[in-house]
């Protein structure tokens, strides 16, 4: 019934636009009562995005199953992994999704509102994972949105490619630009010190300067600045 609703639903938008198709439409192309389709459907936008709730679920509980043997950065890049996933499993239903998001605004902010809510997992679990950490909270927001946005970025591209292009190597690729920047801090180096003038570091007079554009988002900034003290 659900799939039946969601078919009759996505061929009524593709033959006359989504915002001439009614909750009573579907209904009547699928061959249910209103009834039926609420069961499955809080409203009409519910039915362009079936698979969200359950692929949320999955990741949550992806995440709620890791234990301190996972490394955080690289869990929460194999969480978002799970997206895709799910988008890949119907190449041609995520590419029809796609370009009707596209064409109808509200479509775009319930989108939006979808990937918010991945977001704030990955970042909770990080937050639970850096507690007690300088900056644990900031450091796991900044990651949070630093994963979804790359994978939306590799999203985006197969979704373009009608999905014809390799999705896994494409995600793989824009997740592990993350894993090298947020990957495990390493060790603060000692101070070390001029003989006789103990408190004094060797080189002082070294700045690090990193020069970013104003508006950059945060998580960009943060990787502008340990890509340069990684080459220091």
């Amino acid at each position: 019934m659900r799939d039946a609703l969601v078919a009759a639903a996505f061929r009524l938008f593709l033959e006359r636009g989504y915002e001439q198709t009614t909750v009573d439409d579907i209904v009547a192309l699928a061959g249910v009562g209103r009834r039926s389709f609420f069961r499955y459907f809080p409203s009409k936008e519910d039915v362009v995005f079936p698979d969200h709730e359950r692929c949320l679920a999955d990741m949550t509980a992806f995440l709620a199953a890791s234990d301190e043997g996972h490394e955080p950065v690289p869990r929460v890049c194999d969480a978002a992994r799970l997206v895709l996933r799910m988008y890949a499993e119907n190449p041609s239903f995520s590419v029809q999704r796609y370009r009707l998001t596209k064409q109808v605004p509200g479509l775009r902010a319930y989108e939006l509102s979808v990937v918010w809510r991945y977001e704030r997992a990955l970042a909770e679990y990080l937050r639970g994972r850096f507690a007690g950490r300088p900056d644990g909270t900031l450091r796991a927001d900044v990651i949070a949105a630093a994963v979804v946005a790359a994978h939306n970025n590799a999203l985006r591209s197969w979704l373009r490619s009608d999905g014809k292009s390799d999705a896994s190597t494409t995600v793989d690729h824009a997740l592990g630009y993350v894993q090298s920047a947020f990957g495990a801090a390493p060790p603060a180096a000692p101070v070390q010190e001029h003989p006789g003038h103990p408190g004094h570091p060797e080189h002082p007079e070294d700045v690090v300067v990193v020069v970013s554009r104003r508006g950059a988002p945060l998580w960009r900034v943060v990787q502008e600045i340990e890509t340069t003290l990684g080459r220091e």
